[in-house]
């Protein structure tokens, strides 16, 4: 992260020489618990510009136009902040991730005023805004002709051949590497750092500074929502069959590194699931969910979820007749609900290289990796559950972003592997 004091003195630089091609000025103005001026669309455009261009700054609390330092009141600042968040998150499409600075400035008068600096990173996506397709030419924003937005989409496809989880996350420093987390890819004498390269966990920006990747933050943070904000899985457990805050039984945010994401979720759902029995001819537990098939649902979740994806989390929730767990993205490729049984791709190859090579699996799964690539995944889930509940579980896609699945629970009255069995009296 850019030292406060040089931001500072950089912006203090800026302010004098006007805007450019890489910084834009914007008065901000609120009334009572909302942004009034400028117009949300207006700022949308700005952000996409620079995202669909070379990555820029806009700097909210100075005059474009006299270069004075207007401000925000202090009071106002985390309307403001949240007003972005909206943007940069339901105004733009995909989502944009923004990163955002609080500085004071001093007046013409000497007096501190608070401003909000907004940096926007180069993408390697095509924005689109309320208005259209927009890039930064000058110090100005231009709507793209079709043969320039045609080109762009071009070039960004290919920039994305390079797999999503080895892109660099722009504010996650080698700092936020947890020692711990990192012990188990190093080998020997070779350098650490062309160690992680090598296993692409980080990499160096277009000005040289390290950067961890996608699959950098995931393994190597303890808590890679700070860098990624939807990158955790969501668990909630419900006494009956709806999606009630009254029937809420338990709840918790798993938002370690991937493997610790897939163990905590894993045992939430051991902890919440019940487990019943018959007692003859000899006692026989029947479990309400099959536990196999639940640790391999919860992996491929994490696995293989859109990390791209913008205010997405993977969901469990657990009720009294189902477990459903929904994942960011939908499917990968040309995959569909139907060939998921007999093809496998994986979404995010390099972090499901590394858990498949660096992390043993919990002993349930009765196998050595906490990944195992034979693409028996999805074959495994629907087995042993319907072997279990007599019902086979479900994956559906919910509007093309996000694949659900539901395994049904196993019951005494249910279950078909003792239903010819009475308990005693």
């Amino acid at each position: 992260m850019i030292d406060t004091t040089d931001l500072t003195r950089e912006l203090l630089y800026q302010v004098r020489l006007g805007e450019d091609s890489a910084y834009e000025f914007k008065s901000i103005s609120v009334k009572g618990t909302k942004v009034d001026q400028p117009g949300r669309d207006s700022v949308a455009d700005e952000l996409a510009a620079f995202a669909n261009a070379n990555g820029g700054i806009l700097v909210f609390g100075i005059h474009d136009k006299t270069r004075d330092v207007d401000g925000i009141e202090r009071g106002d600042l985390d309307t403001v902040d949240q007003w972005l968040a909206n943007i940069a998150s339901q105004a733009i499409d995909p989502a944009l991730p923004i990163e955002t600075r609080l500085l004071e400035l001093p007046n013409r008068e000497g007096v501190m005023r608070p401003v909000v600096w907004v940096r926007v990173a180069k993408s390697v996506f095509v924005h689109r805004s309320p208005h259209g397709y927009f890039h930064r030419v000058g110090s100005s924003k231009r709507e793209m002709s079709p043969e320039l937005l045609a080109r762009l989409f071009q070039q960004r496809s290919m920039v994305r051949l390079i797999r999503f989880d080895e892109q660099l996350v722009p504010r996650a420093t080698l700092d936020a590497i947890a020692p711990n987390l990192k012990a188990r890819f190093l080998r020997g004498d070779v350098p650490e750092d062309m160690q992680l390269k090598k296993l692409f966990l980080i990499g160096a920006d277009e000005s040289g500074a390290s950067r961890l990747t996608v699959s950098g933050v995931m393994l190597l943070t303890a808590r890679p929502a700070d860098h990624l904000p939807s990158a955790y899985v969501q668990c909630v457990a419900y006494s009956g069959i709806l999606r009630n805050g009254e029937y809420q039984v338990d709840a918790q945010d798993c938002d370690g590194p991937a493997d610790e994401q897939i163990r905590f979720a894993f045992n939430f759902v051991k902890r919440n699931m019940r487990t019943e029995a018959v007692k003859r001819p000899g006692r026989i537990d029947i479990p309400q969910f099959e536990l196999a098939a639940v640790f391999e649902a919860i992996v491929n979740a994490v696995a293989h979820r859109d990390y791209s994806m913008h205010g997405a989390l993977v969901r469990l929730h657990l009720f009294s007749d189902r477990l459903e767990i929904s994942t960011p993205g939908g499917l990968a490729d040309a995959l569909t609900v139907d060939s998921m049984e007999a093809n496998s791709i994986s979404r995010n190859e390099t972090l499901v290289n590394l858990l498949s090579r660096y992390y043993e699996a919990d002993p349930v799964s009765k196998r050595q990796n906490l990944i195992e690539r034979r693409g028996e995944g999805v074959p495994t889930i629907i087995a042993a559950s319907e072997r279990l509940s007599l019902r086979r579980p479900v994956y559906e896609l919910v509007e093309h972003t996000e694949l659900k699945l539901t395994l049904f629970a196993a019951s005494r009255e249910k279950n078909g592997l003792v239903a010819h069995f009475t308990e005693e009296d």
